[in-house]
């Protein structure tokens, strides 16, 4: 008969080292953190691709009657996400969840779409509508696909690199 030795020295530690990521909340603390970077990213994606109005070509009527052109840019829309943002984590269930939101009662229509009434005509803009149907922008639909499509890897990033610190590698 043979006997074998077995150290298990390193898996005691590796043993201690997992009951100490989780009694530090470490983990929690990582999944919060990885969540509020992929809202960050979110965010920087759907800003991006949030139109801008352009008023150059609309006129105001002053006081006195007369038309001027103020020439501005709007922006609104876009310096929305960003205001009301603050990118607070809950967690419920073991899910964590991170809101992106736009507050502007407008959003949802440049998002999917709206319907208007042709021949309509708009001071803000100076012109008469002509179709039926706005076609939506769908800056926070295509920025969420783009971040479903990167979160595996960019999380796996993340994991590999915590674990390193957690673990000492």
């Amino acid at each position: 008969m043979s006997s074998v030795t077995v150290d298990t020295k390193e898996l005691k530690k590796l043993r201690d080292q997992l009951k100490d990521a989780q009694g530090k909340a470490q983990i929690d603390t990582f999944c919060r953190k990885a969540a509020r970077d992929l809202a960050a990213r979110l965010l920087r994606r759907v800003v991006s691709r949030t139109p801008v109005g352009d008023y150059s070509k609309t006129y105001e009527l002053t006081e006195e009657g007369d038309l001027v052109e103020p020439g501005g840019q709007g922006g609104e829309l876009r310096r929305a996400w960003l205001r009301d943002n603050t990118l607070e984590v809950s967690c419920i269930g073991g899910v964590y969840r991170v809101e992106v939101k736009n507050p502007k009662e407008y959003a949802s229509y440049v998002e999917y779409g709206h319907r208007q009434e042709p021949g309509r005509y708009v001071p803000a803009i100076a012109k008469q509508l002509k179709n039926s149907w706005v076609e939506g922008k769908f800056m926070l639909t295509k920025s969420e696909e783009e971040i479903r499509r990167t979160a595996p890897k960019f999380l796996e990033k993340e994991l590999e690199k915590w674990l390193r610190e957690v673990f000492q590698w």
